[in-house]
């Protein structure tokens, strides 16, 4: 029976069987972030193997990681827009779809144009992932669990990418140099399929966006939802707000810009961009062509990268305890301070040619464990919260393209600034946006905690 069409009487759903649901279908929903971080993360092993085997240069080994990343631009600029019209669960199978297709064909390319090719394919898939699996959690969820909820979604992104480094090194230990250059990495690529055939069984299986229902006019599905979800008086009073909140709502992009929310779009905006460009992806990316730069050995580099992604995992753990207790702007204050520290000492090490120590190591898990536990989920649950419902997927699709644009700019320009720079002044400069994100945190991000959806965009208004 499918979770939409399986309706208990108020009487008997306690209020653990609704967590139980709602935690059911977020998860799900979350499993989109597994791929994306799976597909993101496998160029890691793969990178130095196809850089061999299609003579790259620096440029074109950023081509090569990056490629995918434009196929996420537009994935992004598409899903807010599709999923608005035919709804949110339709689009994430589509995107399930374009990960398994691309999987396919990124193992069999003969040539770096068919590569790249297969890789935005995906990438169209992974773009309209990242906001759409989050804005279904955020959508579904209860106010006072939507933090933790939402936080799944990065959970699920650190698993994908620890889940296909571990994978990246048992695939590189079949064989030797030769055998990785030439099939290797197209195992590593291919194995995408699973996970992809995976994601498209288990949302057969999710009801429909509550949030997006109403906004369509389809009250009796959203309140049989949200009864599943809230209990059947809190449904009432939230179906009550979406509606209200649906009424002030002109439904384009335009209104963002308006007085009264144009300070969401700022922050949405700024949280997404410098989630990327303080760093993280430059470690995901380039972790064992950084680590064998200092002189350790192919499968010590990529071990090295495992135990950069359990400690991604272990510390999104910290924000998933947290982020509805303390709040998102505490957790950003103190997660991004960590990183500062870390990429200081990390830029040091590397001017000062410490790097081959294990204190390299030990800053890069520091920095890791900072990002994860603060900028890695909580861009996620904030974007997925601030903006208005009947507009939510074209705002999250503007705030994610620039989001993706910052991975497209870290992705293509670390081989070249780690060439032409060197790590000290490459560290240096995620340093220094970090620290300008610290300010813009103190200054201008309010707290969203315990709020409901319609609740964050009344204060945008009043304080607008």
């Amino acid at each position: 029976m499918k979770i939409e069409e399986a309706k208990a009487p108020e009487s008997t759903a306690s209020k653990k069987t609704r967590f139980k649901f709602v935690i059911m279908v977020s998860s799900v929903a979350a499993f989109g972030g597994l791929l994306f971080g799976y597909d993101t993360a496998v160029i890691a092993g793969a990178i130095g193997f196809l850089q061999t085997k299609f003579g790259l240069s620096a440029t074109m080994t950023g081509w090569a990681a990056s490629s995918a990343i434009w196929g996420c631009i537009l994935g992004v600029v598409s899903a807010g827009y599709m999923s608005d019209a035919v709804g949110r669960k339709k689009v994430l199978i589509l995107s399930a779809i374009l990960f398994a297709v691309s999987a396919v064909g990124s193992a069999i390319p003969n040539n770096l144009t068919q590569f790249v090719m297969a890789r935005f394919i995906g990438g169209i898939g992974v773009g309209a992932a990242s906001i759409l699996s989050p804005l279904y959690i955020a959508e579904i969820a209860p106010a006072d669990k939507r933090g933790f909820l939402v936080t799944l979604y990065q959970l699920a992104i650190v698993i994908g990418i620890n889940l296909i480094y571990f994978i990246n090194l048992k695939i590189a230990g079949l064989g030797d140099e030769a055998w990785n250059v030439e099939y290797g990495w197209r195992y590593m690529l291919g194995s995408e399929v699973i996970p992809a055939s995976l994601f498209f069984f288990m949302l057969l299986f999710v009801p429909e966006s509550p949030r997006w229902l109403a906004s369509k006019g389809k009250t009796q599905p959203a309140l049989a939802i949200l009864e599943r979800v809230n209990g059947k008086e809190q449904s009432l009073k939230v179906l009550k707000d979406i509606h209200d909140a649906l009424k002030e709502e002109k439904g384009t992009i335009k209104e963002l810009f308006s007085r009264g929310l144009r300070a969401a779009l700022v922050v949405g905006v700024v949280l997404a961009l410098f989630s990327q460009i303080t760093g993280i992806n430059a470690i995901i990316y380039y972790a064992p062509e950084i680590l064998k730069s200092i002189g350790l050995g192919r499968d010590t580099a990529l071990m090295q990268t495992v135990i950069v992604g359990v400690t991604n995992t272990l510390f999104t753990f910290v924000a998933i305890a947290f982020i509805d207790k303390l709040g998102r702007r505490t957790l950003l204050m103190w997660g991004v301070s960590g990183m500062i520290i870390c990429l200081f000492a990390i830029g040091t090490l590397f001017y000062l040619n410490w790097s081959s120590g294990p204190w390299l190591l030990i800053f890069i898990i520091g920095f890791i464990a900072s990002f994860a536990s603060s900028l890695g989920p909580i861009p996620w649950v904030m974007i997925s919260e601030i903006f208005p419902t009947k507009t939510r997927g074209i705002a999250m699709s503007f705030a994610t393209v620039i989001l993706w644009i910052g991975v497209v700019l870290i992705t293509q320009l670390t081989p070249m600034m780690l060439e032409g720079m060197g790590g000290a002044f490459t560290f240096y400069i995620f340093m220094i946006n970090a620290v300008v994100l610290l300010v813009f945190t103190y200054r201008l991000i309010p707290e969203t905690k315990g709020k409901t959806l319609e609740e964050i965009e009344k204060s945008w208004k009043k304080n607008g």
